[in-house]
């Protein structure tokens, strides 16, 4: 089944795309995400696997919110508080929070990852 990462903003997704080895499609919603862009993007994403992972902070709860309860059979990934921002936090901690949603990382990752550095 096809995977897709929903993201916030534009520097979220190129952290992302350094970090993912398998093919995903990452979707950014740009911050908040109106009714009728909710409803386009849904249809998009039936019959495929769809992983949340948005910043820390206000907008990204209210949007994690919204996916809850549109999309409860999304898959919710959780970037450490203390980071705040997707785009902020570091590529090992990405890195394994992609690795524990079965999303394939790149090599050099799994690397470091496992040297616990």
């Amino acid at each position: 089944m096809k995977k897709v990462i929903i993201v916030e903003g534009k520097s979220d997704k190129r952290k992302v795309e350094k970090i993912v080895r398998e093919p995903v499609d990452i979707i950014c919603t740009n911050g908040t995400i109106g009714v009728s862009k909710l409803d386009e993007l849904l249809e998009e994403l039936m019959d495929k696997d769809v992983y949340i992972l948005v910043d820390a902070d206000k907008s990204g709860d209210k949007l994690r919110k919204q996916f809850k309860r549109e999309l409860p059979e999304a898959e919710f990934l959780y970037i450490d508080r203390k980071y705040k921002e997707v785009a902020a936090s570091p590529e090992h901690h990405l890195a394994t929070l992609l690795l524990q949603a079965n999303i394939e990382i790149e090599a050099k990752y799994l690397d470091i990852r496992m040297n616990g550095l």
